[in-house]
């Protein structure tokens, strides 16, 4: 598991060289949708897979995230910089008010409690004049970044996306291997053997719940400056089951594992869109595949291999250096 590890970084850091000359063949924008839905599951990833609580409102972060980005921008024209950082705490102090009533529970109650706050959020969102009801808030003006950095140019934009992204990505690695993230796991695995450890498990289950609405935030508040949209959609039950998607197709408790699941989702959602609600339908066919065939998601399933085949190595030569020479 170590060794795994330790080969994190420089996977990173090949898929950040990747991503530097991307869009250079592919479109920025696509690309910037899958920076954006690639930190929203990674930000969902660091709840479920390492913590154990299944969030279904997680969608409540990203998008109300997104409409305080959206209206700081273009009714009191922030930076944006500023409008991200503040969508990013508003969302963080919905986490801490959120969290603070779900971690109360466990299982399929834990997953409820974040559905019916979801919900209300998006009846809350629905209603607010702020938010411009059913029409949202639409043509978000692309501000200069500091007031310095021009970033109408999607080209220019996607690397403002692109390092949001990464600086995103490595606070989360840096969370999962810390001590703090070695605790989240032992919970994950034993609740109640970390209670006896005397560690305050509630207080870890919503300090993790914080970041990761924060991140879902920043994730949605991003999001809303590429799109200059922010809508009912983003914070709609069916967002929060996306996210669920991408991290289950990718795999859940795996690093790289969100990033890749949401690749897959928004690269069918934007090629297959011809197929109308079809999509849908296909995106089902995946998912149905994936739970059967691929358990531990593509990722996941990947590393599994290779740790079988590592295993398989290491025996070959015991059984050799083992074996008497003749």
């Amino acid at each position: 598991m170590q060794r795994s590890a330790n080969w994190n970084l420089p996977i990173f850091a090949a898929l950040l060289a990747v991503g530097i000359v991307a869009p250079l063949a592919i479109y920025p924008v696509f690309l910037m949708n899958v920076l954006c839905f690639g930190l929203f599951a990674c930000a969902f990833n660091l709840l479920v897979g390492y913590v154990g609580l299944l969030s279904f409102g997680h969608a409540m972060f990203f998008g109300f995230a997104a409409y305080i980005c959206g209206y700081t921008v273009k009714a009191w024209a922030w930076d944006p910089a500023l409008s991200i950082l503040v969508g990013t705490a508003v969302a963080a102090a919905m986490g801490l008010i959120a969290g603070a009533i779900a971690i109360r529970r466990q299982g399929i109650y834990f997953a409820m409690v974040t559905l019916a706050l979801s919900q209300m959020v998006f009846f809350f969102c629905l209603q607010a004049k702020f938010t411009g009801g059913e029409d949202g808030i639409q043509a978000i003006p692309r501000r200069p970044l500091f007031g310095l950095i021009e970033i109408r140019s999607d080209f220019v934009l996607y690397y403002v996306v692109l390092l949001i992204f990464a600086a995103a990505f490595l606070v989360i690695y840096r969370t999962i291997h810390s001590p703090f993230g070695q605790v989240l796991k032992a919970i994950r695995e034993n609740e109640l053997r970390a209670v006896s450890l005397g560690y305050a498990v509630d207080r870890f289950k919503l300090i993790a719940f914080v970041l990761s609405a924060a991140l879902a935030g920043l994730a949605g508040a991003t999001k809303a400056i590429v799109f200059q949209l922010a809508s009912l959609t983003d914070v709609t039950w069916q967002m929060s089951g996306e996210v669920v998607l991408m991290t289950l197709v990718g795999g859940m408790g795996t690093v790289f594992g969100p990033i890749v699941g949401a690749a897959i989702i928004v690269a069918m959602q934007n090629y297959l869109s011809g197929f109308g609600e079809w999509v849908l339908v296909i995106q089902g066919v995946i998912f149905v595949t994936t739970v059967l065939l691929f358990r531990r998601g593509i990722i996941g399933e990947l590393i599994a291999l290779a740790q079988r085949n590592r295993a398989d190595g290491a025996s070959g030569q015991a059984d050799l250096v083992a074996k008497p020479a003749e």
